[in-house]
């Protein structure tokens, strides 16, 4: 079944367009919460919580892509799954070390003033990635939205481990010179 037949089944408040969006994304959106949690139940518990958020949400958002929409969504529940349970106890996959590879390029914390510009920093973002060449965008999505191990992104796109690293290292640095740029860092971080 086609996408757009599917969001028109959830805008009809029709069930099957759960069945139709388990069916046809589920093991996609297993994969999404697996490389964040690194753990089967919660993992199926992310993408069973899935199905009810998105049929929660459309309507009233009409998603342009729904793969896009449900990956999201399930990455955003996977994230809160992994603050709800304490992050040094559970290991959680490859979540760690992306956050780690971040930290260089994007302050922490939960301030006010932070929580005041994230809507603002993602659309920098995505414009940011939207520059980069296709292979390095698609490489520091993997990474980075996806949480894939960087033996994956190797073997996806055929390219060695250390190949990815570099892109990855010199995409971060670019990222952290442009925040510093457009003020959204300081410089001294």
């Amino acid at each position: 079944m086609e996408d757009n037949q599917i969001v028109e089944l959830y805008w009809k408040r029709d069930e099957s367009a759960i069945k139709e969006s388990e069916s046809k994304y589920g093991t996609y959106c297993y994969t999404v919460a697996y490389n964040i949690l690194d753990n089967n139940e919660d993992s199926e518990e992310c993408v069973n919580d899935t199905w009810n958020k998105a049929w929660n949400s459309i309507p009233p958002h009409r998603p342009g892509k729904l793969k896009m929409f449900l990956a999201k969504i399930t990455r955003n529940l996977a994230f809160n799954m992994v603050r709800m349970h304490n992050v040094s106890r559970r290991g959680c996959g490859e979540i760690n070390m992306v956050l780690d590879e971040l930290a260089e390029c994007i302050a922490g914390g939960t301030d006010v003033e932070n929580e005041y510009i994230t809507k603002e920093l993602g659309e920098f973002v995505e414009r940011f990635v939207r520059e980069l060449s296709k292979r390095d965008a698609n490489v520091f999505l993997r990474r980075y939205f996806f949480t894939e191990p960087v033996q994956v992104i190797s073997e996806r796109y055929g390219i060695s481990e250390s190949n990815v690293t570099v892109i990855l290292s010199r995409t971060r640095r670019k990222l952290k010179k442009r925040l510093i740029k457009e003020g959204f860092i300081d410089e001294q971080k």
